[in-house]
C-alpha cells in the first residue's frame, strides 16, 4: 500500500474477524504449533533464548541494586514483550505455510515488517506499555512497602499481610494492563507480518477478534498467560519451549480467526460498438 493510501484510513483494507471459533480450536492451533516448533527447532530455541537472557538479565540487574521494587513488576510485566518478540516465529509459521525457503535473514528481517514501520510502530507501544507498567508496580510497591515498615532490599516482605495485599492488587491490575495489550496484540502482529496493512488497521482487527469470539480468546490469553507463568518458574529455562509454541500457535489462531483477503475482483474495460 502507498504511504499516501496508509495516511487515509478510508483506503486502509478492511478484514473480516470470524465469530464462531470453540474451544477445540485452540487445541488445533497449540498441536500446529508443537509441531512448528519441533520442524524447526533452532529457530524456536534461538528466540526463546533471547527471552531467557533477557530475563536473567532483569532478574540480575534488580537485585544488584538491592531494589526488590523493582523486580516484582518487571517480572510480572516481562510477558507483556512476548508478542513483539515472537515476531519472527510467526515468520517462521508463515513460511512453512506457504512452503517458502527458511533462512536466519528472512525470518530475523521480519521484525521490519513490510520496510514500513508498522511492527516496530507496534513494537514502541509495547515497550512504552512497559514501562508504564514498571512505573505503576513500583508505586503500588512502594505503597504497601510503607505499610510494612520493611526495607526494600529484604524479600521478607513477602511473609507479612502488606505483602500479600501487595500481590493481590499488583496481580490485579497488572492482569488487566496484560489483557489489554493481549487483546491489542494477539491478532495484530500476526496480521502485520502476513499482510500489507496499516497497524491501527491491524489492532483494530484484533480488538474485533477479541470481541467476536470472547470466551475463546479469553481462554487462549489465560493459557498463555499460564504457560509463560510456569516457564518463568526454574528460572526462566521454560521459556525455551514454551515461548516459541506459543509464538508458532497464535500465528495459527491468527490464520483461524481472521478469514482470507477476497479475490480482486476484475473489472473489463466496456467493449464500444464498432463504427
Amino acid at each position: 500500500m502507498a504511504t499516501a493510501d496508509r495516511a487515509d484510513p478510508a483506503k486502509w483494507p478492511k478484514a473480516r474477524v470470524r465469530d464462531d471459533l470453540v474451544l477445540a480450536d485452540l487445541q488445533t492451533v497449540l498441536a500446529a504449533g508443537w509441531q512448528d516448533f519441533r520442524a524447526e527447532s533452532g529457530f524456536g530455541l534461538f528466540f526463546g533464548g533471547i527471552y531467557l537472557v533477557s530475563g536473567w538479565f532483569l532478574t540480575w540487574v534488580t537485585l544488584v541494586r538491592g531494589d526488590v521494587a523493582w523486580l516484582v513488576p518487571a517480572a510480572a510485566g516481562f510477558p507483556l514483550l512476548a508478542p513483539f518478540c515472537a515476531v519472527g516465529l510467526y515468520e517462521i509459521s508463515r513460511r512453512r505455510a506457504a512452503r517458502l525457503p527458511l533462512s536466519w535473514g528472512a525470518v530475523l528481517g521480519a521484525l521490519r515488517g513490510r520496510g514500513d514501520e508498522q511492527i516496530l510502530s507496534v513494537g514502541v507501544i509495547l515497550f512504552v506499555g512497559f514501562g508504564f507498567w514498571l512505573m505503576i508496580g513500583h508505586g503500588i510497591f512502594a505503597v504497601f512497602l510503607a505499610e510494612s515498615g520493611i526495607g526494600s532490599e529484604s524479600l521478607a516482605l513477602f511473609d507479612t499481610t502488606a505483602g500479600w495485599l501487595m500481590l493481590v492488587v499488583g496481580s490485579s491490575v497488572g492482569a488487566a494492563i496484560a489483557f489489554f495489550f493481549y487483546a491489542m496484540t494477539v491478532i495484530s502482529l500476526p496480521m502485520l507480518v502476513d499482510r500489507n496493512v496499516d497497524f491501527l488497521t491491524a489492532i483494530f482487527t484484533s480488538f474485533s477478534a477479541i470481541k467476536a469470539n470472547q470466551v475463546v480468546m479469553t481462554a487462549w490469553a489465560a493459557i498463555v498467560a499460564a504457560s509463560l507463568t510456569a516457564a518463568l518458574l526454574p528460572a526462566f529455562l521454560g521459556l525455551l519451549v514454551v515461548l516459541p509454541v506459543l509464538g508458532h500457535a497464535t500465528w495459527h489462531l491468527y490464520r483461524i480467526v481472521v478469514l482470507p483477503e477476497p479475490a480482486p475482483v476484475l473489472v473489463s474495460p466496456p467493449v464500444l460498438p464498432a463504427a
